[in-house]
């Protein structure tokens, strides 16, 4: 229950990483993912990943991009979605695909995204 401030530096995913409350030690920074051609392929390859995987995502493609994560990863993949951070509406959500999902079908997204997502568990 206490309110955690990250400070800025000079990328938006370290403080969206740290803000995520998923594990930090090891990750993996993908960015923009394609558009078309090999977006199905990179996602493909993700499936195995067992590090903290990292994506900066348009508003207008937020929804489509949590809808293949959770095609690809599973819904009850634990993820984080931080916008505008560093600035006044500053916003990060936590909880599983299926619920992030949820959440942002029924709104308007705006900003600048990072979707932060766990990766598979080790069994």
């Amino acid at each position: 229950g206490i309110p955690v401030e990250t400070l800025p530096g000079a990328t938006a995913f370290v403080p969206a990483l740290v803000n995520s409350g998923l594990p930090n030690d090891r990750f993996v920074f993908e960015g923009f993912i394609p558009d078309k051609k090999g977006r199905q392929t990179r996602l493909k390859n993700l499936i195995e990943e067992t590090r903290t995987m990292i994506f900066y995502v348009s508003p207008h493609k937020l929804v489509k991009t949590i809808e293949e994560f959770a095609q690809f990863f599973g819904s009850e993949r634990k993820a984080s979605i931080s916008r505008e951070l560093t600035k006044i509406h500053e916003e990060t959500l936590r909880g599983t695909l299926a619920e992030l999902l949820t959440h942002f079908q029924n709104q308007n997204p705006k900003g600048e995204f990072v979707i932060i997502l766990a990766g598979k568990e080790s069994k």
